[in-house]
């Protein structure tokens, strides 16, 4: 049974030119980390916030623990969010700031103190508990916002870009942080985020959203290893999937892909699928992943799709080439440094079992 529902849920400005969430559906079991994913402006945030009792609902039904909750205010939905700018009192230590909710309902002191005590000490705040927010780092001030949360022990926390104002370093450290809280509380966690690592690190389910529009929902290697369409293997994955132009042949009883003037033969199952389909003779986008492109030897006779080597970078244990032909840009990862020198030709091959095919018109994923 769902722990959350939305149902058809809708979300409309007054003169908005589109909504701004469309017909948004999902079944959230108890105790799953959820993560909203996309770019500025997906309505991950405004669905979140229409669950936290925020937004008004433009349309369908939002269920918790089997309740509707739509006409309910925030205070009464059993939730706990940390917001972006962590939104503490300046003027209050971090013991008064992580207790304050809790005086707010009127808990008993040696409560209030047990909690706090507790909060203090899994999130590493003990030795700053008598100091005020202007001297905090952004990291432990993050982290007096958790403390509030989770000391209201409420039956779902919401998290909207809690990591969004720290530096890089700070983010990968308060990530694993929240993970661990999360295995800790044992509780729902659902978090809205524009970073992908974000999400492929920490959601058990990940909702991928376009324009309002969820564009697929599925753990973090479903999305990497079967995306639904062209703009969720983009989005997910760093660098991003490489798109071509290719099309579809059988001749010869034999089912081949070509991409420029490279022939890639396809699994004789992968064929039949597409000719059962009908795209045998037309062209689709072919998506494949930089660690699934090799560099072929040109020295030594290497027979592939001839590119032109743009630029690289040196990532310590990987390097990233950019490799050029015509208006066609491809990225690909080889391990450790490489010799390859920018300006020079190479030829690469595509892994015929690790390509994806993505029709033209709709983008969805062909084989999926």
């Amino acid at each position: 049974m769902s722990f959350i529902e939305f149902k058809n849920i809708e979300k409309e400005y007054k003169n908005a030119k589109r909504k701004s969430v469309t017909d948004f559906n999902l079944d959230i079991k108890e105790k799953e980390f959820i993560v909203f994913v996309g770019p500025s402006g997906c309505g991950k945030s405004t669905t979140l916030r229409m669950l936290a009792g925020f937004e008004e609902i433009s349309g369908g039904t939002i269920s918790i623990d089997g309740q509707v909750v739509n006409n309910k205010e925030a205070k009464e939905r059993g939730i706990a969010m940390v917001f972006q700018n962590y939104a503490l009192y300046p003027h209050m230590t971090v013991e008064k700031n992580i207790s304050f909710g809790l005086r707010n309902i009127k808990t008993p002191e040696g409560e209030i103190k047990k909690k706090v005590d507790w909060a203090v000490k899994i999130l590493g705040l003990e030795e700053y508990r008598h100091r005020k927010p202007k001297n905090l780092s952004g990291g432990q001030r993050q982290r007096v916002a958790l403390g509030r949360a989770i000391v209201r022990n409420q039956k779902v926390f919401l998290m909207d870009e809690p990591l969004s104002n720290l530096d890089a370093k700070l983010r990968n450290k308060m990530r694993a942080e929240i993970h661990h809280l999360y295995q800790m509380l044992k509780t729902t966690f659902i978090y809205v985020t524009h970073d992908q690592t974000e999400a492929m690190t920490l959601g058990t389910k990940i909702v991928v959203m376009k324009d309002g529009i969820v564009q697929q929902v599925a753990s973090a290697e479903e999305l990497y290893r079967n995306p639904a369409n062209v703009f969720v293997a983009q989005f997910i994955g760093s660098p991003q999937m490489n798109l071509l132009h290719g099309k579809i042949f059988y001749r010869d009883k034999k089912y081949f892909l070509m991409v420029h003037d490279h022939r890639i033969d396809l699994p004789k199952e992968k064929g039949e699928k597409l000719e059962q389909k009908d795209y045998i003779g037309k062209k689709v986008f072919v998506g494949v992943r930089p660690e699934d492109v090799e560099v072929l030897d040109m020295s030594r006779g290497g027979d592939g799709l001839k590119m032109n080597i743009e630029a690289q970078e040196l990532l310590g244990a990987q390097t990233n080439l950019f490799l050029k032909r015509k208006n066609t840009h491809i990225a690909v990862v080889v391990k450790g440094r490489s010799d390859r020198v920018i300006g020079s030709e190479c030829a690469i091959c595509l892994d015929a079992d690790k390509i994806h095919l993505f029709d033209i018109d709709t983008e969805k994923n062909i084989l999926k």
